[in-house]
């Protein structure tokens, strides 16, 4: 029989790509990235520096373009392929990341009066104009329906879905009347594909609306009329509007149309599984199980473990949901992350540019190892994009102790990433206080495969082995796998990850000596996290500094 390949569609920040992967081994054979055109490296900035947006013309040009130039390369490659060999496509994309369509299911910003209006197109993930009204959210639900909150992590998101849909019912009058409704761009780019962006034929999955819009069995769907009324009465419609049953990922939400498979090449009714964000696919390309954690490591990261759903789970304050079937079916999905990781680094070299032209990563990870821990007697907190785990509060910010005149930039590097690590191990430490254990690390994305330098400290801060997804692009691959359990090549994904999916030989481990230094680093980095993202913390700053001069001191002899 000839090969059979699925292709994952994987929309991040800044572009989307297109890997197409041999289901019988997990080889990836072909891959494409289209930068998006508008914008700032895709992104729709403003003087506001919490407005992130997106234009959808975007996803449609990339989704061609990359699948297109995917295919050329693997007609290079491979002897004798076809494009009819491609059996399923699986979808992930940035999330909370909706997007305000019309009756027809259509985008605003596809029609001419709002071509140019950033309300009317996709609200980005990072956008966080919606500060105010999460809080408000939170408040009430508080109030009147505790139990929305109970498996959001207590804290509703600027990130998530109903906030920036009240944000512009406050401030955007003539694009919120003409949204019938929002749909969120992991179910509407499948729903392109097949031609189902009608609201009366729109498939979404069950990880878009569990983790960022509320939705949960439990109360019968999305939350109610009442509740969203009081909010605002352009919200009191949605819960009508919203008649969905979200579905898994191993579900197909239609066929490649007509149109689609012309513009791509592809064979016409190849099955495109149900969407889902980034990191949950990720985790499935990651291989993910009870007792890993995966961590998806970019711009952000954000962290996936599962349970099983017939073992008691506890709600877990501060986590961005407790959904089932948002991961794997039959498993609960258990998602954390922090909101800014790579954008720190980045931050430091691009906008400080220390050492002039040397002050890049490679060279600043290179001095920086050279560093024993605690040697810099710097403390950062890892908050320049606020916090989304585990005090989800956006409107925190960086912070750095213990420079002096003798401060370099490696050592302000080295603090930083230090205090990313810290960030990665409040996240498992408040996992294992509510019963999850977490055995190992699997790491992925650009930083993972890049910066040793970063995997060995993460190692050394939490204390457990990190590895590496054996895949340069994890989410893409994990699209792909959906892509094949999909369209029926797999019974499960367990059969198709074991087939699929792999880790990197190297792990880092943790150096014994090393942990004991970061220990006391972290007591220290849990204080400054306490009482500057806390209400609830009393007590006395005044021994940090002091308390880093000797854990540097000790280092330096």
């Amino acid at each position: 029989m000839p090969s059979r390949y699925t292709i994952g569609l994987d929309y991040g920040t800044n572009s989307v790509r297109t890997l197409v992967v041999d289901i019988a081994n997990g080889k990836e054979v072909g891959t494409a990235v289209w930068n998006y055109r508008h914008g700032a490296d895709g992104v729709i900035l403003s003087r506001d520096p919490n407005l992130a947006r997106q234009h959808p013309a975007d996803y449609v040009k990339g989704a061609e373009q990359s699948i297109r130039k995917a295919l050329a390369q693997v007609k290079r490659k491979v002897r004798g392929f076809k494009p009819e060999q491609v059996v399923g496509i699986g979808v992930d994309t940035t999330g909370s990341t909706p997007l305000p369509v019309d009756r027809q299911g259509k985008p605003l910003a596809f029609q001419k009066k709002f071509s140019k209006t950033p309300d009317a197109m996709a609200w980005l993930w990072k956008d966080h104009t919606g500060v105010a009204e999460a809080a408000e959210i939170t408040d009430l639900a508080r109030k009147l329906r505790p139990h929305y909150l109970a498996k959001c992590g207590g804290v509703y998101s600027s990130e998530w879905y109903f906030s920036k849909i009240l944000h512009c019912l406050r401030t955007n009058k003539e694009v919120s009347e003409a949204a019938y409704i929002w749909v969120e761009i992991a179910d509407w780019i499948p729903a392109l594909l097949t031609g189902t962006e009608a609201p009366e034929q729109l498939t979404v999955g069950i990880c878009a609306s569990g983790h960022k819009a509320m939705y949960n069995d439990v109360w019968r769907g999305y939350p109610d009329e009442e509740f969203l009324g009081k909010l605002h009465p352009g919200l009191a419609a949605l819960p009508r509007r919203l008649r969905f049953k979200p579905q898994t990922v191993n579900r197909s939400v239609g066929g490649l149309t007509k149109e689609w498979a012309k513009r791509t090449g592809l064979k016409e009714g190849t099955p495109v599984a149900v969407g889902a964000f980034d990191a949950h696919l990720g985790a499935i390309g990651a291989g993910i199980s009870e007792g890993t954690l995966v961590k998806i490591i970019g711009t952000s990261t954000c962290d996936i473990a599962i349970a099983r759903v017939e073992k008691p789970l506890k709600d877990i304050p501060g986590l961005c949901g407790i959904v089932e079937g948002s991961v794997l079916p039959n498993h609960y999905g258990l998602e954390a992350g922090q909101s800014a990781v790579g954008d720190i680094f980045n931050w430091f070299v691009n906008y400080l540019r220390p050492d002039g032209k040397n002050g890049n990563h490679e060279a600043l990870a290179a001095e920086a190892s050279k560093l024993k821990p605690g040697e810099s007697g710097l403390l950062a907190l890892d908050w320049n994009n606020g916090n989304r785990t585990i005090l989800v509060d956006q409107r925190l910010t960086g912070l750095l102790v213990g420079q002096t005149l003798y401060t370099t930039p490696a050592e302000i590097y080295r603090a930083l990433v230090e205090a990313t690590a810290f960030g990665a191990l409040a996240i498992i430490n408040r996992f294992e206080e509510y019963g999850v254990t977490i055995e190992r690390v699997v790491n992925c994305g650009g930083i993972a495969e890049k910066n040793p330098f970063v995997m060995q400290i993460y190692a050394d801060v939490t204390g457990r082995p990190m590895m590496i997804s054996r895949s340069a692009q994890t989410c893409a691959l994990g699209s792909a796998v959906a892509g094949a359990v999909a369209s029926g090549c797999y019974s499960s994904f367990a059969e198709a990850q074991n087939a699929m999916t792999g880790l990197k030989p190297r792990v880092f481990k943790p150096n014994p000596a090393a942990n004991a230094v970061y220990k006391d680093l972290y007591k220290l980095y849990r204080t400054l996290h306490d009482a500057f993202g806390t209400t609830s913390w009393n007590g006395n700053l005044y021994p940090v500094m002091k308390q880093l001069l000797d854990i540097r001191n000790r280092a330096r002899k």
